[in-house]
């Protein structure tokens, strides 16, 4: 009798069961909905507020820009779009001009670091137990240190009668200064100086994961190491190439400090632009407008990459 009234053994395990599942659903939808929520917080919402105010016009009151949609005593609404500043950006040399020049900049940077930084990931991997984490301390070391005081390093060692000045003419290398300050030169030194960690970490991250096995299987078949490293390695850390060009090419495009410090004003990229036309001219609406058509040539390149990552994965 007493096992005829007892309950079948999962009878009353269901509940706890439908009730994790549907804990388990909405923690997945939490993880989920918080970097959505984190990128429209801040980043499509900001987008959207410049991407107003460089379809409005100038406006002497206070925001300097014209509102986007005005309401009538009447009760109508009016929605008022200009693409003047748009025009204006590409129809005056200087933002042209200003255009090429941080794109050359930030391009001839960006292969810069990667001729000197390939070599230098490759020497970490390679290296032994005791000496890669001492490399790795080296490279990471730069980022302790206030990224405005290294920048200001930089002007002590490039002026006409800094360090390196001081020592070539000790030597006898040169008689009078070599004026390398508020150059073009001194913006890539800054630029090159502070960026190549960027290159070099994904370099290392990517070249880390590589089988060894595959070199020694190139070798025991006869290729030379030359070979081996363009037809192997070289094509395997394309992905570590990618990344680091991207993380130093970016940041590169739209820098302020380092042109204005080292530049001093005589090399004109887009962040000093911008900076110009926010705060000394107060032209918002241009500026927008700037910062919009920069957004724009940065993203390009992060699409094409996207593009051609995701054509080689499905042929894979």
């Amino acid at each position: 009798m007493s096992d005829a009234a007892a309950p079948p053994p999962d009878a009353g395990s269901g509940l706890p069961r439908r009730i994790m599942r549907k804990l388990n659903d909405n923690w997945r939808l939490i993880t989920v909905a918080i970097p959505f929520a984190w990128l429209l917080i801040f980043f499509l919402a900001p987008f959207f507020i410049v991407a107003k105010i460089s379809l409005a016009e100038l406006a002497i009151a206070s925001p300097p820009f014209t509102q986007m949609i005005e309401w009538a005593d009447s009760g109508i609404m009016t929605i008022r779009i200009v693409f003047d500043n748009f025009i204006y950006i590409f129809e005056d040399d200087l933002y042209r001009n200003t255009y090429l020049n941080s794109l050359k900049i930030s391009v001839t940077s960006t292969l810069i670091c990667l001729l000197f930084g390939y070599p230098i990931a490759y020497a970490i991997v390679r290296s032994g137990p005791v000496a890669k984490p001492i490399l790795l301390f080296c490279i990471i070391l730069p980022f302790w240190t206030s990224f405005l005081l290294r920048v200001y390093a930089w002007m002590g060692l490039l002026a006409d009668q800094g360090t390196i000045n001081n020592i070539l003419i000790a030597i006898g290398v040169i008689d009078e200064p070599i004026r390398m300050l508020y150059t073009e030169f001194a913006v890539y030194i800054g630029i090159v100086y502070t960026y190549m960690p960027f290159m070099i970490l994904p370099l290392y991250a990517n070249m880390e994961k590589l089988d060894g096995s595959l070199n020694e299987a190139a070798a025991d078949l006869g290729s030379r190491p030359t070979n081996t490293f363009f037809k192997v390695t070289l094509p395997l850390t394309i992905p570590g190439i990618v990344a680091g060009c991207l993380l130093v090419f970016i940041p590169a495009t739209g820098e302020y400090v380092i042109p204005d410090l080292l530049g001093g004003g005589n090399v004109q990229m887009i962040g000093r632009v911008l900076f110009n036309e926010f705060s000394r001219n107060s032209d918002w609406p241009v500026a927008a407008a700037v910062a919009i058509v920069l957004l724009f040539l940065l993203v390009l390149p992060i699409m094409v990459f996207q593009y051609f990552q995701g054509r080689s994965s499905g042929q894979g």
